[in-house]
C-alpha cells in the first residue's frame, strides 16, 4: 500500500481510506462534533497524508498513529481557528476547590447517562488539546503511550495532562449542576 500511495495510485489511497478512514473520522467527529466540519478537516488530514506519505517512517511509528497524528494536528489546528469559549479555573480562586484523586474517579466511575451528557457538555469548554487528550483516552480508547504518540508528547506529559484535565472536567461539572 505504502509503495501505491507513493506512486499516488488511486487504487492504495482507496485501501487507506477503506482500512483507516473511520478510525480518522471517530476521532475528527469527536473533537469537531459539527458533522460539516468534521467532513471538512477529515478531508484535509488524507489530502495531507497522501502528499506527504514520503515522509512517513515506519520505525517511528505505525502508520495508523502517523495518520492520526496528522488527523490530531489538522483538528486542534481548526478548533484554535474556530477559538470556542474556554474556562480557565484561575480565574476562579477559591470557588474552585481542589479536587482529590478519589472525587475525579467518583465521577468518571459511575458514568450513567446523565454523567455522560454532562461530560460532554464540559468538554466544549476545554482548550482543544484537553479535549483531544480525554477523547483519545476515553472515547479512542488509545493509551497513554498511544496518545503520546499521536501527540508528539512524553508518556509522563499525558499522563499528567489527563488528570489535570480530568479534574478540570469535574470542576466543570459541577459547576454545570449548579
Amino acid at each position: 500500500m505504502i509503495a501505491g500511495l507513493l506512486q499516488q495510485s488511486s487504487k492504495a489511497q482507496q485501501l487507506m481510506l477503506d482500512r483507516y478512514g473511520r478510525d480518522v473520522f471517530a476521532q475528527v467527529v469527536r473533537l469537531i462534533p459539527v458533522v460539516e466540519n468534521a467532513e471538512e478537516v477529515y478531508q484535509d488530514v488524507f489530502v495531507k497524508v497522501f502528499n506527504n506519505i514520503n515522509r512517513y517512517n515506519a520505525e517511528k511509528s505505525s502508520l495508523k498513529t502517523w495518520i492520526l497524528r496528522i488527523a490530531y494536528n489538522e483538528a486542534i489546528s481548526f478548533l484554535r481557528r474556530k477559538s470556542a469559549p474556554v474556562v480557565y479555573f484561575e480565574d476562579y480562586g477559591d470557588r474552585c476547590e481542589a479536587l482529590s484523586d478519589a472525587e475525579v474517579d467518583e465521577t468518571f466511575g459511575h458514568a450513567n447517562q446523565e454523567t455522560v451528557q454532562l461530560i460532554r457538555a464540559a468538554l466544549k469548554y476545554l482548550p482543544p488539546e484537553e479535549q483531544a487528550v480525554i477523547t483519545m483516552f476515553y472515547y479512542d480508547e488509545l493509551s497513554i503511550k498511544e496518545i503520546a504518540d499521536v501527540t508528539e508528547s512524553l508518556p509522563t506529559t499525558v499522563a499528567s495532562k489527563l488528570s489535570r484535565t480530568r479534574k478540570k472536567l469535574c470542576r466543570i461539572i459541577k459547576m454545570l449542576q449548579s
